[in-house]
């Protein structure tokens, strides 16, 4: 890949805010290159589809024709590892925003059946990765900036752990992060 990370642009977020397309990005992302045949069938669509979404998210560069495939058969990869977008970026783009809180709320999404699907299966798995996956909430008083900080504190840690070799018995593993007001209508 190219960039691991990338800050979304109104036309980018605008893009990606289409449930097939965030659901290829997500898919090329964990399971690495495809091509538009593979990727249909293990997200329930059409070839043709997939193939005019996958051009769209290579038009803002989420997504990047690899060198695989033979003849019409193109495979494609994710340009980076991750996303990020700041709703100041957006503003005065109205369509933008929508299409940020849009995505916001499929991430929610996601991560809620993710969350479920986990614990139906957690006691299947070994003890160490039972007691080693966790979740946990912590509150903290911090002002707009001391926030920020400790988001970029924490991203950098992913960011750092990305960079370690896979050991013996590793697995991929989402780390969600999500950082806000704990009373959001209390305003400042």
């Amino acid at each position: 890949m190219a960039d691991r990370h990338i800050q979304l642009d109104s036309r980018a977020l605008r893009v990606l805010a289409h449930p097939l397309r965030a659901r290829l990005l997500s898919e090329l992302r964990v399971h690495g290159p495809a091509n538009p045949t593979a990727l249909a069938k293990r997200l329930a669509t059409n070839t043709g589809a997939t193939s005019y979404h996958l051009r769209k998210l290579a038009d803002v560069g989420l997504v990047v024709e690899t060198d695989g495939g033979q003849g019409k058969e193109r495979f494609w990869a994710a340009a980076q590892d991750s996303h990020g977008w700041r709703d100041t970026q957006a503003r005065g783009d109205q369509d933008a925003l929508a299409a940020a809180s849009w995505l916001r709320q499929h991430y929610w999404q996601q991560f809620a059946e993710r969350t479920v699907r986990w614990e139906e299966v957690r006691q299947d798995w070994p003890g160490p990765w039972q007691e080693a996956a966790a979740s946990s909430d912590g509150i903290v008083e911090l002002s707009a900036e001391q926030l920020g900080a400790l988001v970029e504190e924490l991203y950098a840690v992913v960011r750092r752990y990305r960079e370690v070799p896979p050991a013996d018995g590793a697995r991929q593993v989402v780390v969600n992060l999500f950082a806000m007001p704990v009373d959001p209508e209390d305003l400042p």
